[in-house]
């Protein structure tokens, strides 16, 4: 055994492209070297801006003998009239390279057929290490690819080296006129030098010799040490700690290949500007990290991580200070000048702004979220009536403002605070700021109700007039991002507790739309339909009962909370023994009654004990079932069904359901019908049988 190291060195990726291309790197090695079987034992990856880094530890020396079952012709085809082997036979050992005579007869599910059985020796791992590495090139997916000089295969940079080296042996292996060898090279500014590697355990400190740490994880501790370490000797005594974003922190992690942290200051009048812009700022443009005291509050300093070792500290420091300053007076100039108008002023200027070709301008999507969140809260929060819709109002206007055209992260948040510079009410300042929630999946929701209508009615919009148009989401295409707003409908009424026909929803806000949308029926549905598929997946990704789930949607889904607490009380009177007896007789019921119509009882009809006496059931458990759906106890409602088990056993046991006399057979299938419906008031139980 022996140990493998294969490094790919390029140009500096972006920070994005690291992790994707070091996790398909050790995925597609242990697929190839599966289907190869070539055992190994631990399989690593590491890497910089500029190297990926394979480590495969005990890497066999040779494949593993392997036993080939190769099929032939079929025994008739095989064999001629006496008994020879046909041309098809002899064919089918010529191209194996064997005589007819080592074919053997198996029986197969299709019938007996000749196969061939041969002990196939493993290769050397050597002799296929340079086809798989070429492979490994070859098999890497980038968001971006591009092409260099004369080379015909696209990679996310140009490529500057190949090292590959198995225990003590190089490689062999060409790609584009680069040959493999065995150097790396250092850090291309501290230690710019080509370096030979004696083998994969020596690596890592090879590297970090020449100014180089590896491993994103060690290089990830260094970035949060350095940036502390900065705060810390650059403002002794006081009481300031680094903002720590765990995005920008794998960002940084993936720009460098030597963190050194370097603490700096800006001018105090930007701490005028709402938090969320400075940060952006520092964040988005610079990569640098906020500093902020005791009670999280910024402070005018900043931590900037360089990929060099500094040796004039007060030059750095400079240099950072007066990009970020200028990068400032921008957002302070358009803080200002944002300023000098206010949101009610800009409404009607949405009309310049096009939200979909076919759907209208911003203008008109805000005149229909207006009145379909003032609908919203008619129903449900009637004294939040005008907040919500003020809110509506004002929502999407700061798309108008210089602010989010320089930082299209801080809609929402820009808009609340120019909000609370026109006077609004504090509760159409945080609903402008909600509705955006959540951004994305396992995001915070909205914590006002003007928020969270407000955001439903814009996520509704979007959802309708993108279906009312045809532009349905595909497998591989959804440019409007249509299951991520059906998620966050789904959640926000889920949170909220609202009690709302999606059906209705839906259909109000294809109304709004007019002749610009197909509002059929058959749109409406497709709709319910789409959302719905959303909840079963985001129901079972939540660990609930699939079984549960499929019970309910698949009988009535309009009402989302609703649905959960069908759901749940499913999921609880599984446990009782009666249950699973009872669903298979359901199951019954539902075959018996394909494509019949009715649940009128005719009490005059019922000739047998059986069936008279599951009637009287029936009717008992149907009244004490009917209050108790009406108040939606699920729970309490299906143990009381659960008093029909003995009952219909004994009526399937005794009576002839499909009797001859036409109205006794009509009556006792209406009879299993009511039965039925009752069950399907929560959900069709025949579904969660074991």
């Amino acid at each position: 055994m022996s140990d493998l190291l294969f490094e790919i060195g390029m140009e500096e990726i972006p920070a994005g492209f690291l992790q994707p291309a070091l996790q398909q790197l050790k995925d597609n090695f242990v697929k190839k070297s599966a289907a190869l079987k070539i055992t190994h034992g631990v399989v690593r990856t590491m890497g910089t801006p500029r190297r990926l880094a394979l480590i495969v530890e005990d890497l066999a020396a040779q494949q593993a003998d392997s036993r080939e079952e190769l099929l032939g012709p079929s025994k008739k085809a095989g064999f001629d009239d006496q008994g020879e082997p046909s041309k098809a036979a002899l064919g089918f050992a010529r191209s194996k390279g064997v005589d007819a005579s080592e074919l053997q007869l198996v029986d197969t599910p299709k019938g007996e057929y000749l196969m061939l059985v041969r002990e196939v020796a493993g290769k050397p791992t050597s002799d296929l290490l340079s086809a798989l590495l070429k492979e490994l090139l070859l098999g890497f997916s980038f968001a971006k690819s591009m092409r260099w000089g004369s080379n015909l295969n696209a990679f996310a940079r140009p490529i500057q080296w190949l090292l590959a080296i198995n225990g003590d042996q190089r490689v062999d292996l060409e790609h584009d006129g680069i040959i493999s060898g065995r150097t790396s090279y250092g850090h291309r500014f501290m230690a710019p030098v080509e370096f030979k590697v004696q083998d994969a355990s020596g690596y890592e400190d090879q590297l970090a010799d020449h100014r180089v740490v590896v491993d994103p994880a060690i290089r990830r501790q260094q970035v949060l040490t350095e940036i502390e370490h900065a705060v810390a000797t650059t403002l002794p005594g006081q009481d300031a700690h680094v903002a720590v974003d765990e995005n920008l922190v794998n960002t940084v992690t993936n720009l460098v290949e030597y963190p050194v942290g370097v603490c700096g200051e800006f001018d105090d009048k930007f701490l005028q500007l709402p938090p969320e812009v400075l940060i952006t700022s520092m964040r988005e443009h610079q990569k640098y990290f906020p500093v902020v005291d005791e009670q999280e509050k910024l402070l005018p300093c900043f931590v900037a991580v360089n990929n060099t070792v500094v040796k004039e500290l007060s030059l750095t420091r400079a240099g950072h200070e007066r990009v970020l300053n200028a990068r400032l007076e921008d957002a302070l100039f358009f803080f200002d000048s944002d300023q000098q108008r206010t949101l009610e002023d800009r409404y009607d200027d949405l009309k310049g702004i096009v939200f979909q070709a076919k759907l209208g301008t911003m203008l008109d999507k805000s005149e229909r979220i207006i009145k379909l969140s003032g609908l919203l809260a008619e129903k449900i929060v009637p004294e939040h009536v005008d907040s919500v819709c003020r809110t509506a109002r004002l929502a999407k206007i700061d798309l108008l403002t210089d602010m989010v055209g320089e930082f299209p992260t801080l809609q929402g948040i820009m808009g609340a605070a120019y909000a609370v510079h026109d006077g609004e009410s504090t509760d159409v300042v945080l609903g402008i700021t909600d509705h955006y929630l959540p951004k994305r999946a396992g995001d915070n929701l909205p914590v006002t109700a003007t928020g969270a209508l407000v955001g439903l009615a814009d996520r509704i919009d979007t959802i309708v007039g993108c279906f009312g148009i045809g532009q349905l989401p595909t497998g591989t295409t959804d440019p409007f991002g249509l299951r991520r707003l059906s998620l966050a409908v789904i959640h926000i009424i889920a949170d909220r507790g609202y009690q709302l026909s999606l059906r209705e929803l839906v259909s109000k806000a294809l109304a709004l739309y007019g002749s610009r949308v197909d509002a059929s029926q058959a749109t409406v549905d497709a709709i319910v339909s789409f959302i719905q598929g959303r909840y079963v997946n985001d129901c079972i990704a939540a660990g609930l009962d699939a079984q549960a789930v499929d019970a309910v949607c698949s009988v009535n889904f309009d009402d989302i909370n609703d649905c959960r607490r069908k759901i749940d009380a499913l999921a609880a009177i599984r446990a009782d023994e009666s249950f699973s007896v009872l669903a298979a007789s359901f199951k019954r019921i539902r075959n018996i009654l394909k494509g019949h119509q009715g649940q009128a009882l005719d009490s005059g009809l019922l000739q047998e004990d059986g069936e008279q006496e599951l009637a009287r059931v029936y009717a008992e458990v149907a009244s004490d079932v009917e209050p108790l759906l009406a108040t939606k106890d699920y729970g309490q409602a299906l143990a009381v069904m659960l008093r029909l088990k003995g009952s219909v056993d004994a009526f399937f046991e005794s009576v002839m359901v499909m009797a001859e006399d036409d109205a006794v057979r009509n009556n006792r299938l209406n009879l299993l019908a009511a039965i039925a419906g009752l069950f399907l008031a929560v959900g069709d139980i025949s579904k969660m049988q074991e």
